[in-house]
């Protein structure tokens, strides 16, 4: 089983950065892929960012891209995404998600989920 909590949401004004943090712990997780997705009122979860268990061949979500950053330290079983240049339509829960195999785009084809953390920007 592999647990996920995220942090580091919160209320920011366009324009403006925030870094969220995924603590990964259970079984093997620094071998798992792993990704962020989102997913704003009314609307389904949507692909953020993603990378393989070595971190490399990272994908974005073309809306972000140039704005964020998907990172992680295996060593911490820890995955970051580092939003910057934030809009309010950037304005979502995000979440973490792993998976043994590389899950792409579809939030459906990941199998192990965090709890969420609210990432609010004003404008």
């Amino acid at each position: 089983q592999v647990q996920l909590v995220e942090s580091g949401g919160g209320l920011v004004q366009a324009g403006g950065s925030l870094r969220l943090s995924c603590a990964a712990s259970g079984r093997a997780t620094s071998s798992y892929a792993m990704g962020w997705f989102r997913q704003a009122p009314g609307k389904e979860r949507a692909f953020v960012a993603a990378t393989p268990w070595t971190g490399s061949n990272t994908g974005y979500a073309d809306s972000v891209k140039g704005r964020f950053t998907i990172s992680r330290d295996n060593a911490k079983n820890t995955l970051y995404l580092q939003m910057s240049s934030l809009k309010p339509e950037d304005t979502a829960v995000y979440y973490c998600a792993a998976n043994a195999g590389y899950g792409g785009t579809n939030y459906r084809s990941w199998r192990y989920w965090g709890q969420g953390t609210q990432v609010t920007v004003s404008s």
